[in-house]
């Protein structure tokens, strides 16, 4: 199955890449979040490869995939079926709708003990107008001309006390300050969110040649690690 979305995603350029994450990009997001057991979400989940690196996760380390359960959204009709189909090879149970996570949340009560994406990289209007005054834009209201920003706070109000988050970015989220970004890329600083950044190579992605980063916030740096990381930033250049 995966021999044949990857294969399907070469060939097929901007259009196939919306069904594969490379495997490479999957693995060192669940590596570094460590997804042992809870309530995983993935708001572009695609063709669900993130939940089913976090069930090998599991597995490999002497767990049993029962112990996460999986909650996503996906946006395009196609790749929600093909997505449901992965699970169903991979013997995997879970809660995928269908639909806009930016503004139609099919998930609008969850707490995720863990968030892991890879959202479209800086959609242009998308629609900010009909949810203005979203209780979601806690740092700022995303501007319509790039919907980084509304992805980065869709996850973040999804993480529950101790949740972590794991997804990708284009690079330019890291210095845009057009239309209030830079504002709202700031109070998430300021707020301790942002526990790690990954720049990552060029040349990754089938759908775009935009250089990306990784991005892990944690909502709770007291907890899991051993130490006390709060006020701690780590930036790793892995280019």
């Amino acid at each position: 199955y995966e021999y044949f979305i990857k294969r399907f995603a070469a060939s097929e350029g901007h259009r196939g890449g919306e069904f594969y994450t490379p495997r490479s990009v999957t693995r060192l997001l669940v590596e570094m979040l460590e997804p042992y057991e809870g309530r995983v979400l993935d708001p572009a989940c695609g063709s669900c490869g993130l939940f089913i690196q976090s069930a090998d996760f599991v597995k490999s380390h002497g767990g049993k995939a029962r112990q996460i359960t999986v909650y996503g959204q996906e946006n395009n009709q196609a790749t929600w079926r093909i997505g449901r189909m992965n699970l169903a090879i991979h013997a995997l149970a879970g809660d995928i709708r269908l639909g806009d996570s930016l503004l139609n949340d099919q998930h609008p009560g969850l707490k995720a003990d863990f968030v892991l994406a890879n959202p479209p990289f800086n959609e242009k209007k998308w629609g900010s107008h009909q949810v203005a005054d979203d209780a979601r834009w806690k740092f700022g209201t995303p501007p319509d001309s790039n919907a980084n920003f509304a992805w980065v706070q869709h996850f973040i109000h999804h993480l529950a006390p101790d949740g972590r988050a794991g997804f990708v970015m284009s690079n330019g989220s890291l210095t845009s300050s057009q239309s209030g970004e830079g504002k709202i890329r700031e109070a998430i600083v300021r707020d301790d969110l942002v526990d790690c950044i990954v720049v990552c190579p060029g040349q990754l992605f089938f759908t775009t040649q935009i250089p990306v980063s990784l991005w892990f916030l944690d909502r709770n740096k007291q907890s899991g690690s051993g130490r006390d990381r709060r006020g701690e930033l780590l930036f790793i250049d892995a280019r």
